[in-house]
């Protein structure tokens, strides 16, 4: 497995990882055994870098990791993250109920849950998920700076955040990664002002949903297919109005990795690897198949022109609907 490096000086980590979320939440039924599975076949082939975070099942993804993690720890490279909170009966996929905490106290107190759930002792890469206006960033990013001091975390992250957030955090601690969703499907979030940020400031960008929640691998091809509890059946791109033509740019994405010799999730990864060394995408999977799928990506080297015309076949603004509903929408770029 092909390396790279978490900022500036930090250290290498796969350059595919594996993103955890579904394994708990958000994508339908659950299989511990199967994605327990999944997580030693990932090891096995270098991909070293799990991302969990603690909303993923309330806890539960933390708790599926740990004895996994803990059985491999020195070769895994471990992230998750807090700010997430819910009340009442709060769902992981309409939201109701749920609201961000990003101030000092929540900071120290999710921390400590997260390492008894996973039972560690310190965390490779700690991010803010979402963050709360209202609290100031100083606020924030100085209680996971004491986080580090105190040895429990190794490296701070932030995720889906603006550039101007991101340059008051560095000033109160280096911020090693910012993760943001990123893939053929949704490149505004990125590219541009935050992506030009996080090269000024040496920070590795951490590409969540790198294959548009599914739909760039092609095995989704109607509504049908998602299952009530599915996170896709509420969101706008899976939506009976958009689907088809999101579908469309899904096809053009096939007729070029058929032509590259690879699965167009394949295609898709390596369009993103090929985007900058600083771009390290992580997709999620609960199945060992699709983990081995994913890995090989990293494998594959396009030539210029294979790029561009990945890059035409999903052109700007050629995305239908928003890639959240609009509740969540609102808790983005903060």
């Amino acid at each position: 497995m092909k390396q790279r490096r978490v900022g500036v000086d930090g250290p290498l980590v796969s350059a595919v990882g594996l993103g955890c979320m579904g394994m708990s939440f958000a994508y339908g039924d659950r299989d511990d055994a199967e994605s327990t599975r999944a997580l030693h076949r990932a090891i096995d082939l270098g991909v070293n870098h799990l991302d969990t975070a603690d909303m993923y099942g309330r806890g539960d993804n933390e708790e599926l990791l740990g004895p996994v993690v803990r059985a491999r720890r020195d070769e895994v490279f471990l992230a998750t993250k807090f700010g997430n909170r819910f009340s009442g009966e709060g769902t992981a996929t309409g939201m109701p109920g749920a609201y961000v905490d990003s101030s000092g106290g929540w900071a120290r107190e999710a921390c400590d849950a997260s390492l008894r759930r996973l039972g560690v002792d310190t965390i490779d890469l700690y991010y803010l998920h979402r963050r709360n206006p209202e609290t100031p960033i100083e606020e924030t990013v100085g209680a996971m700076a004491e986080l580090v001091a105190a040895g429990k975390v190794r490296l701070i992250g932030l995720s889906e955040i603006s550039p101007a957030t991101l340059r008051a955090a560095q000033e109160i601690h280096p911020i090693a990664a910012v993760q943001m969703e990123y893939s053929l499907f949704t490149r505004d979030a990125v590219e541009g002002a935050m992506l030009e940020t996080c090269r000024e400031l040496g920070v590795s960008v951490v590409a969540y949903s790198p294959v548009g929640r599914g739909i760039l691998t092609g095995a989704i091809t109607s509504r049908e297919q998602l299952a009530a509890d599915d996170f896709r059946a509420r969101a706008p791109r899976f939506a009976e109005e958009n689907l088809a033509a999101n579908l469309d740019l899904v096809a053009a994405v096939r007729a070029v990795a058929d032509e590259i010799g690879c699965t167009p999730a394949q295609a898709a990864l390596a369009w993103l690897l090929a985007q900058g060394e600083d771009i390290l995408p992580i997709p999620g999977t609960k199945r060992v198949r699709y983990v081995e799928e994913n890995a090989a990506a990293a494998d594959l080297t396009l030539t210029p022109d294979q790029v561009a015309r990945l890059s035409a076949a999903v052109p700007p603004g050629g995305v239908a609907g928003e890639r959240y509903p609009e509740a969540a929408m609102r808790a983005l770029g903060h």
